[in-house]
């Protein structure tokens, strides 16, 4: 290559480098954030969320005040199915993917990350999961954990309550 055009791609080459670290300092600075953060923590307890999701929750719905239940959030998010409903016959479709794409996409690696590390865990949410995907197949039981668990930030946010993933029959 001739010098000028060898010194362009060295400097946007260097360029990259440096945006890369600025990236790793901003995830590290939000993991901080979400370790502080008393609501950050709670909703980090639920299976498949981790700091940058909990963030994200937190700056979209806030104390999930704005709904009535955490299936509008999930709609909200784009991860209900679509309805096609005619004569009196219902018929559920895809996910709308309306609403926030980012969350939604957190919510999906989130879910991904979820069925990954089963392993042979014998709690009742990883019986679930599993038992999900062996009915429904991979991708819609990924589907449905990341609208279980935009259901289930919903609950923590709006009361403020730990996730129990084996709760007391009292």
């Amino acid at each position: 290559m001739p010098g000028y055009a060898n010194q362009c791609v060295g400097d946007l080459l260097a360029h990259a480098d440096r945006l890369g670290e600025r990236i790793a300092d901003y995830d590290r600075a939000i993991a901080q954030a979400a370790r502080d953060d008393e609501r950050s923590k709670r909703l980090m307890s639920l299976p498949g969320i981790g700091p940058t999701t909990a963030s994200a929750l937190l700056a979209s719905i806030g104390g999930g005040h704005d709904f009535a239940n955490g299936r509008q959030v999930a709609a909200w998010i784009g991860l209900t199915p679509g309805q096609y409903s005619s004569g009196g016959k219902d018929r559920l479709g895809r996910i709308t993917k309306a609403g926030d794409s980012y969350l939604r996409s957190l919510l999906v690696m989130g879910a991904r990350a979820v069925l990954s590390g089963l392993g042979d865990k014998q709690d009742r949410f990883s019986r679930w999961a599993r038992n999900l995907v062996e009915r429904r197949g991979y991708w819609r039981a990924v589907v449905a954990i990341a609208a279980k668990n935009a259901r289930l930030a919903w609950a923590v946010l709006r009361y403020g309550e730990e996730f129990r993933l084996n709760p007391s029959v009292a």
